[in-house]
């Protein structure tokens, strides 16, 4: 069944957008309360990231990637945004040496400037452009929306890898008890 809005045009709800995106230190600090050393840096493949490389990842789009590129879409001036490669970055800044609680706390500083940032923008123009190489035109609202919606995704990926370690933990025993991942 297709779902559509009902006014594709509606107005952004920046508000509820903020509202989400507040609490993500917060979020994380409390999923990986707890954690060992081992088990932040653990990956379950050499090809996919550890919880403490998520966790360097997001403390360093919050301030080169959403912040950056949505300040320069919404001056419209036409700048190109500085290139950004996160598997590249992760390698480069050794991610995966990086102490959790200080790149914790960096993300929570960085996403309190943020939102008081953010908060400036009452009268922003939503619609103001910048053309993506790969994903074509991009509005400053795009931007709002994606910020919001990386949060949930890298939410998503560490949760995984605390699902990922259960599994781990207990080789011969099954988490199908637990509910269906894919849920």
């Amino acid at each position: 069944m297709l779902v559509t809005r009902k006014n594709p045009l509606a107005p952004m709800n920046f508000n509820s957008i903020l509202a989400r995106m507040q609490p993500v230190p917060a979020a994380l600090t409390a999923l990986v309360a707890g954690l060992s050393d081992d088990d932040l840096r653990w990956r379950p493949s050499e090809n996919e990231w550890s919880i403490v490389e998520v966790l360097c990842h997001l403390a360093d789009e919050e301030v080169e990637d959403f912040r950056a590129r949505l300040e320069l879409t919404l001056r419209g001036d036409g700048v190109p945004w500085p290139p950004i490669n996160p598997p590249q970055a992760a390698l480069e800044r050794k991610y995966r040496g990086q102490d959790a609680q200080k790149v914790l706390d960096r993300f929570a500083t960085e996403r309190a400037a943020s939102i008081a940032w953010l908060r400036t923008l009452s009268g922003a123009n939503w619609s103001a452009e910048h053309r993506h190489p790969s994903l074509g035109v991009l509005r400053a609202g795009d931007l709002v929306a994606s910020w919001a919606a990386h949060d949930a995704l890298h939410l998503k990926q560490i949760a995984k890898r605390l699902l990922q370690l259960a599994q781990r933990d207990a080789p011969g025993f099954r988490t199908a008890y637990a509910g269906d991942w894919q849920a």
